[in-house]
């Protein structure tokens, strides 16, 4: 009879290091979409697709971003007048404040820069640099209001429709857009495959009039 081999740490080690990497990954791409951001607001060249008419979804959390961005701002001159004597301190904290300064206002800015898209060519689905979702017409089975507010529940879930993903502001949708195909996206570093997304638009009104103008 053969003896099972007994288990080694080599596993978890394995599981630890992927782990690391998919957090290494994921704050690369957080990094590289707030410059991306800044160069964009910079050079005013938003992320619409050429036809297409861009609408905003930041509304919900300009508030909550504009205090954090000014108290950080508040706090570098503070925390720099408490170390100002002790340059082996003094020196990081001030690069570090200034980077979490800079990354605030990119964040920002990526909601600016990267609005839902309606055009000739479908829906453009955004989520600040993280979420890009092309929805070309020909996948679109209906777009209808639909606010639904939603608290600890995961970015996608099974609904009656199917797979569902939600690109929520405040645990509030206004906008449920059902595929007539499955579409494949990228999110989160890896491909899946979703049946309907919901999303929050700022102007509802006029999100639904640009979609009745492409389809009927």
């Amino acid at each position: 009879m053969t003896e099972l081999a007994p288990p080694t740490a080599a596993a978890p080690r394995r599981g630890l290091v992927a782990r690391i990497m998919t957090l290494s990954q994921a704050a690369w791409r957080a990094e590289v979409g707030i410059w991306k951001s800044l160069y964009r607001w910079t050079f005013r060249r938003p992320r619409v697709p050429a036809g297409a008419s861009g609408f905003a979804y930041h509304s919900p959390v300009l508030t909550i971003l504009v205090v954090f961005i000014v108290l950080s701002a508040i706090e570098i001159p503070i925390i720099d007048l408490i170390v100002h004597d002790i340059a082996w301190l003094r020196i990081p904290l001030l690069v570090l404040g200034i980077w979490g300064l800079t990354w605030m206002i990119g964040l920002l800015l990526s909601f600016f820069t990267r609005p839902h898209a309606v055009g000739p060519d479908g829906i453009r689905a955004r989520s600040g640099a993280d979420v890009d979702i092309d929805l070309p017409w020909d996948a679109v089975a209906s777009v209808e209001k639909s606010h639904v507010v939603v608290e600890k529940a995961p970015k996608i879930r099974e609904e009656a429709h199917g797979r569902t993903l939600a690109l929520r502001m405040q645990n509030e949708t206004n906008v449920l857009v059902v595929l007539e195909r499955p579409v494949r996206t990228g999110l989160g570093g890896s491909e899946v495959e979703l049946d309907a997304v919901r999303l929050w638009v700022d102007d509802l009104d006029g999100f639904m009039t640009a979609v009745r103008t492409h389809i009927p």
